[in-house]
């Protein structure tokens, strides 16, 4: 059994270790991306764009992508047209 496995971060191949988790493969291709993933200013997808967790356990192959984490506006949309 290898120590690592191949993944993709935004597209990018890499070897992350094997067992470790999709916030580790993050940290591995980029230090910044994974502190705004703990923050929560970013969220880790899968290769459908589906939120994952960030300890989601690593697999050969697994494709993650990050996204801005966007509060929901949650105001009445009808209070925009009020004068």
């Amino acid at each position: 059994m290898t120590d690592t496995v191949r993944v993709f971060v935004n597209g990018v191949g890499l070897d992350a270790p094997a067992g470790g988790t999709a916030l580790e493969a993050v940290a591995a291709q980029s230090a910044a991306s994974a502190e705004q993933v703990r923050s929560g200013a970013m969220l880790v997808t899968d290769s459908r764009g589906l939120p994952v967790p960030s300890d989601s356990p690593l697999f050969n192959g697994a494709l993650f992508r990050l996204i801005p984490n966007r509060e929901r506006d949650i105001a009445d949309p009808a209070t925009r047209f009020e004068s």
